[in-house]
């Protein structure tokens, strides 16, 4: 084998675990994190004021997040793109009891949070 050609198979080898990578995505699956962020957009103003009330279409949301792919929440909660909406985590982390989910994750941790 030439150099040339174990070097160009191993950009393959590398261009083909990315495309893995993405294709299997993170914590939301194959929802990329900022669709699943934008999912929750009605949730926008129950994550800065814990005593706003929660609209329904929010509960339903976290519902379905919570179902599919439980740990996405977080991770969309700890995203970047949380931070540029002001998204208080403390106070977001709220909204699954606030929706009197049931079958929420309670006690698991979520960066420095806990969900209560």
């Amino acid at each position: 084998m030439t150099m040339g050609f174990k070097v160009r198979a191993l950009l393959v080898t590398v261009l083909m675990l990315l495309i893995l990578e993405t294709e299997a995505g993170g914590e939301c699956g194959r929802t990329p994190i900022g669709s699943a962020a934008a999912s929750l957009s009605p949730c926008l103003g129950a994550t800065r004021n814990v005593k706003a009330k929660v609209p329904p279409a929010c509960c339903a949301r976290v519902v379905a997040l919570l179902s599919t792919a439980p740990r996405c929440l977080c991770a969309v909660l700890l995203s970047p793109l949380a931070k540029q909406a002001n998204i208080n985590p403390a106070t977001a982390i709220t909204i699954p009891k606030r929706c009197n989910i049931r079958n929420r994750p309670a006690g698991k941790k979520c960066g420095r949070y806990t969900l209560p």
